[in-house]
């Protein structure tokens, strides 16, 4: 039986959105007549360093900029180093430690976003790459209405050893598995389903949400639509890396994709109603080395370091949002879910079920401290014995094995450091993350029930 936060029903939904057409916006805020839409688009495998907003300088993102010009843009926003990991952590709210089982799976039992604008009347949607569940209908059972997605039942090849998410891509729409000719190009299959949800919920006078786990920039690197070798080319995708140098190609692909569905919001007059928030769900996979500042970044993936764990984050939100604004704030992926249903005004717990806290107030332009720390459990196999915890905040890291490194000084974590040598900012800051690893330490799968384990 699913638990559910609290329960909600179609009256309730009914309700909802009447109070949504009749509410009194506050001062600060733009007078919104209709539910707030919500596009949330996580790339895959795009750290931090990768965007120019952010001072990388290795490629060219000028759609995704353009979402900081317009928005909000974090220095500090933090992903598990795994997708599966980051997955399950943004779409429910909650720390791996409790509700992660393994690679692959999204646990039935899960609340997540897609049931909480199911049931406030929204129509859901996710497109791009799903790796929650092999079942059929996993999507559907996650909360959402529609989907085109890769690798729901089918792994991410096919029997020739052909990676199948770029190049004629296999994908699954609406739980119908279709493969796609040679020169279809799987980001572009994905993205269009998207754009024809938003358009027709907005006709039918709909709110939505949608919830973009892009296929890009994940390996096999190789050519896109406008690459020079797109269809001359196309051995890279019989190789789990593939050709590196196709990485940059890969990142301009992703950053128009983004700038077709801003474009698609202005186009409808909706992007004045929409919160547009655009992030990564873990560093970059190595062998990608980029400029960030005039530092090298090695990519992380997977590794619990910075380059593994941090990533970009903007957010768009018209008449809200100030225009250009930057936080130097704490993020991690457990706050997407209650900051995306605060800000539409979806019901949901901020009992001690969920991790995460809204940074609505962020959005709204209080700069008060939001977030002291972020805890992170990482094993990709969701064994304990293996898992890699730490808690941090912008300036130190400890880890539950007791090393302890001052992150800027630091990246890579070569020379923990010794805690009775420091002074006496440090060694609180050290007691202060300590005592949130203690807190942890004990919760090992308690959000998940024992028939699911």
């Amino acid at each position: 039986m699913r638990m559910r936060y609290q329960p909600f029903h179609f009256l309730s939904s009914i309700f909802y959105l009447l109070a949504m057409s009749c509410c009194t916006p506050s001062s600060s805020e733009e007078k919104i007549d209709r539910p707030l839409n919500i596009v949330l688009i996580m790339a895959d495998d795009l750290g931090y360093e990768t965007i120019a907003a952010n001072g990388g300088t290795s490629y060219q993102t000028p759609a995704i900029d353009q979402l900081a010009a317009n928005g909000l843009r974090f220095n500090h926003c933090y992903a598990q180093p795994l997708c599966t990991p980051s997955r399950v952590q943004i779409m429910t709210g909650i720390y791996n430690v409790r509700n992660y089982v393994r690679f692959g799976l999204l646990e039935k039992s899960q609340i997540t976003f897609g049931h909480l604008f199911q049931d406030a009347g929204y129509a859901t949607c996710v497109i791009g790459k799903w790796q929650l569940g092999k079942a059929p209908n996993s999507p559907q059972l996650a909360g959402f209405d529609q989907h085109c997605l890769w690798q729901v039942r089918e792994g991410r090849m096919d029997s020739t050893g052909r990676d199948t998410r770029f190049s004629q891509p296999v994908l699954e729409v609406d739980g119908q598995l279709k493969t796609y000719a040679k020169s279809d190009y799987g980001p572009d299959v994905v993205s269009n389903y998207g754009l024809d949800f938003i358009e027709k919920s907005h006709e039918q006078g709909k709110p939505f949400l949608l919830y973009y786990p892009m296929i890009l920039t994940h390996c096999p690197f190789s050519p896109t639509p406008d690459s020079p070798d797109w269809m001359k080319n196309d051995t890279a995708v019989m190789r789990y890396k593939g050709e590196p140098r196709y990485f940059a190609d890969m990142v301009a692909y992703t950053d128009k994709i983004v700038g077709k569905i801003n474009q698609k919001l202005e186009e409808l007059g909706i992007q004045e109603n929409t919160l547009l928030i655009f992030t990564g769900d873990n560093g970059t996979d190595r062998p990608i080395v980029s400029m960030l500042k005039g530092r090298e970044v090695a990519g992380a993936k997977n590794q619990s370091t910075d380059a593994g764990t941090r990533v970009p984050l903007m957010v768009q939100w018209p008449g809200v949002v100030e225009p250009g604004s930057v936080t130097n704030q704490l993020i991690d992926f457990s706050d997407f879910l209650p900051t995306i249903c605060e800000a539409a005004s979806v019901p949901f717990s901020d009992s001690p079920d969920l991790d995460g806290k809204s940074f609505v107030p962020l959005l709204r332009g209080d700069s008060s401290l939001h977030r002291q720390w972020i805890y992170s459990w990482y094993s990709r196999s969701g064994e304990a014995e293996k898992a890699r915890v730490f808690v941090r905040n912008q300036r130190y890291k400890l880890y539950e094995s007791g090393e302890f490194y001052e992150v800027p000084q630091d990246y890579t974590e070569q020379n923990p450091l010794e805690v009775q040598a420091l002074g006496s900012e440090a060694q609180e800051t050290h007691q202060m993350l300590q005592r949130v690893l203690d807190r942890y330490k004990s919760q090992r799968l308690n959000r998940v029930p024992s028939s699911g384990q």
